[in-house]
């Protein structure tokens, strides 16, 4: 595979999304399992890195194809978890079932972790699905390239 450039961006975080292949697939299938409702979950990794390592499917508690929320408590148990593994969430993704992979206004206005690749997957088509990422910050969305490996380098953070 070619790597992409390596990018910089807002406070010296990375402008790119370096992410293991089994990663991306288990987001997909998240996606499809739950279509016709959107899905939505996180994918955990070190503090202080740049680096997604745990995929941690979340319920969408709205139970909609329009919308996506977080259940409360599963997400207060995933944020002490990860502060309790000194992991940080890495990957915020959610599905579109109808409409391209691009972040609506109410996705805009959620978006909380500024260090995050928030990624969008539209199952709209079947056959095909759309995966894109962004940086959101102050309602700034910025769409940044996505590199998808085997497997991390050993000095990648």
């Amino acid at each position: 595979m070619t790597r992409a450039p390596q990018l910089v961006g807002r406070k010296g975080l990375r402008a790119l999304l370096v992410i293991r292949a089994d990663l991306v697939e288990a987001m997909v299938a998240h996606a499809r399992a739950d279509h016709p409702d959107e899905a939505c979950g996180v994918i955990a990794g070190p503090e202080g890195s740049d680096r997604p390592e745990r995929h941690v499917a979340m319920i969408n508690a709205e139970r909609s194809p329009t919308f996506y929320r977080f259940d409360s408590g599963e997400q207060l148990r995933l944020y002490r978890a990860m502060d309790d593994a000194d992991e940080a969430p890495i990957v915020i993704y959610h599905s579109h079932t109808a409409t391209e992979a691009y972040p609506s206004r109410t996705d805009v206005s959620y978006a909380s972790e500024p260090d995050a690749h928030y990624v969008l997957i539209s199952t709209r088509d079947p056959e095909v699905h759309e995966l894109r990422s962004y940086r959101i910050v102050d309602g700034v969305v910025t769409e940044e390239p996505v590199d998808v490996v085997e497997r991390y380098e050993s000095v990648t953070n």
